[in-house]
């Protein structure tokens, strides 16, 4: 399937391709033959595979080339077709893709009162794309309008049967959308949607009149629009990636990524654009921008958060996809019209995809692009790329079928750090005796939430003698016949040994952690932790009725502790905890806001290095001393601790606008024609 897409010479074939595809064609047509039915589990019953999905991924221009979907003009949106709300700039010399609003109910503040938009309900959501057979109706009478040619997948059975045939990659246009973010903001050349054309549509377009552009001798003046940023808030916005320091493995170096002296970011990468639109952008432009400008940017931001989760609430799409399109009206508030491109447009198609397809991360690029990778470095003979791919393939393919049948012998390819459940140190140890106290501590906690200790709490009322009593307790039950005290009980009794070896690294299924004095010399963030406790709370001082609830606790990890029982070892984290009254906030926005020079439960320090869920900090622009909480995404699909428990803006698929304000109320912040429309503050743009 790989060798068909990987064509020799200097051109790609384009709409040709359908030449190289006929031996895929075949093999789906022989996989096709003597097939009836699949057994659906979920529901309990047989359907046939014309009911069943299967689509092809790539991105946009090689949607039209396998589609034979036209994919630019002003019906470039292969699902709106004649719907696409397009409109052609004069002077851009391209066609941009606004109106949206005419998708939002009738009554909205955002769509005007008229009639409904061609006949359709008044509820406009985004249409549905043509059936195959219509396609196939349109394509063989010759109504090219919106088709190239008739695909080559319509020789297969059931292509004309498939709600989706060609899926979205989410992964191009959510680089595509970060780009023209990133760059219009900050200016970047050859990226940037703002200039003079963009300023003269705006005239024509009778919009925002008030940004013409003022002409002089040798330059031109460009009043400051609300996407515009000033001198001070583009180094803000620059200083602010440049201080991010990320988990190992979450993402390239943000460091190496800006440019401080002229405030760019250059290089970036599809993955790189990803971590910024999931979590990163809407932290370093939390303190610029006006307040209307910056909501629709976050907005769009936690979309991107939302549609890329792991698990999906389907009850919750209809929501997701009424607030994209609101979404994208602010946006066309805010941004001009030459930012509007196809990619932009497109997003607003996202979450039906999700609705029939499934989660994102099952269909997106990423997996294709890294593997394209892989059979890259097998070409050693660059005239002959297909016989030495094919050649490394089947040799690696029969060395792995080999080590299926031989003992103690790891997967080719597969590091053994990144296994699932493998914990070990990482680092040298220091072995040292520490203080009885702090050992004490570390003891207790560890009996405290060990299986086999709890039978044993409840009866003890002190925490400072349970260590003693339960050591008597075991030594007396030993004493008797049948005692049935296990011996991971019989050695926790004992206690550890006072020679605690210290670590810098650890790694505790298949995540690493460091201490915070690792990671100060290092340009990565391991030392961050999260813990989900079941502890009493109280509504104040005052309250003499606590509850026993959930609460959520920050930490930065000091030292690493392996505890030697003799029999087994079992790791501990010593860590400095926020404090929770004073040191924690979440604002209306959903960040949770920590402050880490507020040091609190230091008499309760220790945790099980098993317990926690690995989290970062990153400096918080708008408000100096504080830090906004942000989480590592989830790397095993069955892990127990989802996304959903932390208090940051990981929510999986909840509805983006949690904790924002009404967005009817963005109005009365700017108003859309006039002189407020120019920002002040902000220095005039000049163009020579």
């Amino acid at each position: 399937m790989m060798l068909t897409l990987l064509i020799s010479g200097p051109k790609q074939p384009g709409n040709d391709i359908d030449v190289y595809l006929e031996p895929l064609i075949d093999d789906l047509k022989s996989l096709w033959d003597g097939i009836g039915g699949v057994y659906d589990a979920h529901n309990g019953e047989y359907f046939t595979l014309r009911a069943a999905l299967m689509w092809t991924i790539n991105d946009f221009p090689a949607y039209g080339n396998l589609s034979g979907c036209v994919v630019k003009g002003y019906k470039a949106c292969p699902i709106c077709g004649d719907d696409t709300p397009s409109h052609r700039l004069k002077n851009g010399h391209k066609i941009c893709y606004i109106g949206h609003r005419k998708w939002l109910p009738i009554n909205h503040p955002y769509r005007r009162q008229r009639a409904a938009f061609n006949g359709k309900p008044e509820y406009g959501t985004p249409p549905e794309p043509l059936t195959g057979e219509e396609v196939l109706h349109m394509v063989e009478d010759g109504d090219r309008v919106c088709w190239k040619k008739k695909s080559i997948f319509f020789d297969l059975e059931y292509w004309k049967y498939l709600p989706v045939r060609h899926v979205l990659d989410v992964m191009h246009i959510e680089k595509n959308v970060c780009d023209s973010i990133i760059g219009t903001l900050l200016e970047i050349p050859g990226k940037n949607k703002d200039g003079i054309a963009a300023r003269l549509d705006l005239l024509n377009m009778g919009v925002k009149t008030d940004f013409q552009p003022e002409y002089g001798e040798r330059r031109t003046r460009l009043p400051p629009g609300p996407w515009n940023l000033s001198r001070a808030e583009k180094r803000e916005v620059c200083n602010s990636f440049y201080g991010m320091k990320v988990p190992e493995g979450y993402s390239s170096n943000i460091k190496n990524l800006v440019s401080l002296q002229d405030s760019r970011l250059l290089g970036l990468k599809s993955h790189d654009c990803h971590t910024l639109m999931q979590q990163l952008l809407h932290v370093a432009i939390r303190s610029v921008l006006e307040k209307p400008a910056r909501y629709a940017i976050t907005r769009l931001c936690f979309f991107f958060n939302a549609i890329c989760a792991k698990t999906v609430d389907v009850s919750k799409l209809d929501k997701l996809e009424e607030d994209v399109v609101v979404t994208l009206c602010l946006l066309e508030k805010y941004f001009p019209p030459s930012f509007f491109d196809i990619m932009v447009h497109l997003v607003v198609h996202l979450v039906r995809e999700v609705r029939l397809c499934g989660p994102v991360y099952f269909r997106w690029m990423y997996p294709f692009e890294r593997y394209m990778k892989v059979l890259k470095g097998y070409v050693q003979n660059r005239t002959r790329p297909e016989g030495c791919i094919a050649e490394r393939y089947i040799a690696e393919e029969a060395v792995e079928f080999c080590t299926e049948h031989l003992s103690d012998v790891s997967t080719v390819g597969v590091p053994s750090s990144q296994k699932m459940g493998v914990s070990k140190p990482l680092s040298g140890c220091t072995v040292s005796v520490v203080d009885r106290d702090l050992l004490n501590q570390a003891h207790l906690y560890v009996l405290e939430n060990t299986e086999e200790v709890l039978p044993y709490i409840e009866y003890d009322k002190h925490n400072s003698t349970f260590i003693q009593w339960l050591r008597l307790k075991v030594q007396s039950e030993l004493n008797e016949d049948n005692h049935g005290v296990s011996e991971n009980l019989r050695w926790l009794a004992a206690g550890p040994n006072m020679a605690v070896p210290l670590y810098r690294s650890y790694l505790i299924k298949g995540i690493k952690f460091n201490i915070k004095a690792q990671d100060d010399v290092r340009t990565t963030q391991n030392s961050g932790v999260y813990l989900l406790a079941h502890t009493m709370q109280v509504a104040s001082a005052k309250d003499k009725n606590p509850i026993l609830s959930n609460m959520g606790f920050y930490g930065v990890i000091q030292e690493i502790w392996d505890l030697d029982y003799q029999k087994f070892t079992i790791p501990v984290f010593r860590c400095d905890w926020i404090d929770n009254t004073s040191g924690l906030v979440v604002d209306k926005l959903g960040f949770t806001l920590v402050d880490l020079s507020k040091i609190g439960h230091r008499n309760d320090q220790f945790v099980l290095a098993s317990q926690v869920k690995q989290v970062f900090f990153v400096d918080d622009p708008m408000h100096r001393g504080w830090s906004v909480v942000l989480s590592m995404p989830n790397r095993e699909y069955n892990d127990v601790i989802g996304d959903d428990v932390l208090g940051d803006v990981r929510i999986e698929c909840e509805p983006f606008t949690r904790g924002m304000p009404n967005v009817d109320t963005f109005d009365e912040v700017v108003v859309e024609l006039g002189s407020q429309n120019i920002r002040d503050g902000c220095e005039d743009i000049w163009v020579e």
